[in-house]
């Protein structure tokens, strides 16, 4: 039998971790890194971040705080939020995340199989 893969999911708004109902009505929780602490030791299977502010804001990603939680994170990595160029996808994954999730609404569908084609189909999360 499978085991079920544990991917927790944590929302980042304004550099902290939030919780949202319907990504409305956020309520700060914590700091983000604390949360990258605490799934280590749970022995996540997967962690994703997303940054719910950067693609509703078309704000560029947040490199240094992408940089400082992949650092600390011991398990697999997706990030999530204002990528909007190949180059950009290629920035992040430099930084040590190993997927990106990335939003069916894009401006530009062909984003999606671009970057899957030049980072792989595994390393691209579509929602």
């Amino acid at each position: 039998m499978l085991r079920p893969r544990i991917i927790p999911c944590l929302l980042v708004s304004n550099k902290g971790l939030v919780k949202t109902i319907n990504f409305k009505d956020l309520k700060y929780v914590g700091d983000p890194i604390n949360a990258v602490r605490i799934f280590n030791e749970k022995e996540a299977d997967e962690l994703m971040i997303v940054d719910i502010d950067a693609s509703r804001l078309k704000k560029e990603p947040d490199y240094k705080s992408i940089e400082y939680w992949a650092s600390e994170c011991r398990m697999p990595l997706c990030y999530g939020g204002g990528i909007t160029t190949v180059e950009q996808a290629q920035t992040i994954f430099s930084l040590g995340v190993e997927k990106l999730q990335l939003v069916l609404a894009i401006e530009d569908p062909t984003l999606i199989s671009r970057i899957a084609d030049r980072v792989g189909n595994q390393s691209v999360v579509v929602v």
